[in-house]
């Protein structure tokens, strides 16, 4: 496994030392700048380079921020933006006092909650420790379950409710859905139909940073087959539900009520805007709720946007100026436009659930637009 550390390179030779030693010994390949010599491509270019051809990113930070680039960031947040999103990233702060602006790098990086894993040090022995340990654990991970991506693009895939089946499809719903893997037995058959599990995701929805459930109504609970289902109904039978798995498979229903015309509703682009990211974010939650020790380290994201939505996809200025007008051209492809999306690739780290959930909710919102605006042709 191809390692890249990454750190201010003056002034913390022992920890690099100490970090590339516990990379050697546990057989994986460490790659440090210090290593590159003479290259045609200047040093930044260079290490943006290395870290795309990594396995896995060791971020380590002291107490200072270093020499800001041309973007405006040091080459150390440089690296770790790069790797967000995209690499297992073990971060190992220095404990001590730091710079201002190596404070708001710490705090960018998250926590163990935020989807990284995250320790700190004080010496380069310690740092030498924690590093051998992080790295056995996670190839442990990876060792018991590997990866399978395409198999994880698949689930996603299969979890989404079929367009032309259920009864809320006269209601337009956003449905979301996080596969996760490697694919294990995440929760038992106790865990999953105990109350405290119940009652920490009918609070989250309802009372969390960004509730997906309607505070104005109650929750209640339900084991379909081998799932956990929450849900909740509201007047005039709209519906939302939140569906775990053990293996920790996650799928949501999320209702879009916010427009209704002349007999017929459309799908308002900032409202599932809106709702997404708050999917995500609840997403990201429950997978640390349940599996707090990291066994899930990927996930792939499906979305689609049901329902009668016979005035098309609208912005809300849109609907505003012409509420009762849009295009019908759509009615009878129902079928066609509520076909899920998924990005590409279509798995992520886990971590991008917490980190990248704007970005993530975006691609996935313009995704959405595109499959429904197709049909209005």
């Amino acid at each position: 496994m191809k390692v890249f550390i990454s750190s201010l390179i003056t002034g913390m030779e022992d920890e690099r030392a100490a970090a590339k030693l516990a990379i050697d010994n546990l057989g994986h390949e460490p790659i440090i700048a210090e290593d590159f010599g003479a290259k045609a491509s200047s040093p930044q270019v260079a290490c943006l380079q290395a870290v795309r051809s990594a396995d896995l990113v060791v971020l380590v930070l002291g107490a200072r921020y270093g020499a800001r680039q041309p973007s405006g960031l040091s080459a150390t947040h440089e690296e770790y933006r790069e790797a967000r999103g995209s690499k297992p990233i073990l971060v190992f702060v220095q404990d001590g006092e730091v710079e201002a602006d190596q404070a708001d790098l710490i705090a960018e990086t998250g926590s163990w909650e935020g989807g990284f894993f995250r320790d700190n040090f004080s010496t380069a022995e310690d740092l030498h420790r924690n590093v051998t340990r992080a790295l056995h654990r996670h190839v442990l991970a990876h060792a018991a379950a590997p990866l399978d991506p395409e198999a994880l693009a698949r689930r996603a895939k299969a979890l989404m409710p079929k367009p032309s089946r259920g009864h809320y499809s006269s209601d337009n719903a956003l449905h979301l859905v996080v596969a996760a893997g490697p694919e294990a037995s995440i929760l038992r058959p106790t865990e999953l139909e105990g109350p405290s599990l119940r009652q920490a995701i009918q609070q989250q929805t309802m009372f969390g940073p960004r509730p997906i459930f309607d505070t104005r109504h109650g929750a209640d609970s339900q084991l379909r087959s081998d799932a956990l289902v929450v849900f909740q109904e509201a007047r005039g039978g709209t519906r939302a539900e939140v569906v775990l798995w053990p293996t920790g498979d996650i799928q949501l229903l999320l209702p879009l009520t916010e427009s209704h015309g002349a007999g017929f509703s459309a799908v308002i682009e900032e409202e599932v805007a809106d709702r997404l990211p708050a999917g995500l974010a609840f997403g990201g939650w429950l997978l640390e709720h349940i599996d707090s020790t990291q066994r899930i380290t990927h996930v792939a994201l499906c979305a689609a946007v049901t329902g009668q939505g016979g005035m098309g996809w609208r912005t809300r200025a849109e609907q505003a100026a012409s509420p009762n007008g849009g295009s019908f051209d759509s009615l009878g492809r129902e079928e066609e436009r509520e076909r899920p999306v998924m990005l590409q690739p279509a798995h992520a780290p886990r971590a991008a659930l917490a980190m990248d959930t704007q970005r993530i909710a975006e691609d996935l919102v313009a995704l959405l637009r595109r499959r429904w605006k197709a049909t209005d042709r």
